[in-house]
């Protein structure tokens, strides 16, 4: 059994859900960190959602901060993580650990 920790995504948010992260075939993987950034001027809201389960919707975030969300959340293969924003001025860093 291989357990890799990895960054599972690092990328701006788009302004319409879009697939952030899917799980490998034959793996299974832990979400054990999500940092949400706002490098705008600007407060934007964010959404995101595991396997169609809601983490946080429409949540505020304050212009030129950053919100840390520590977890242990496991998702089984093939499942995903979405995610949106108000603004592209908004950035998802999620992490974890794959087991395969």
């Amino acid at each position: 059994m291989a357990v890799t920790s990895k960054a599972l995504a690092r990328t701006a948010a788009a302004t319409s859900s879009t697939t952030l992260y899917t799980v490998p075939s034959a793996t299974t993987a832990v979400v054990t960190n999500i940092v949400i950034a706002n490098t705008g001027s600007s407060a934007y809201t964010w959404t995101m959602t595991f396997d169609s389960v809601s983490i946080g919707t429409s949540v505020s975030i304050a212009a030129n901060s950053t919100t840390v969300i520590d977890m242990k959340q496991v998702l089984a293969a093939t499942k995903i993580i979405a995610g949106s924003a108000s603004n592209t001025a908004v950035t998802f860093h999620i992490s974890g650990i794959e087991v395969s």
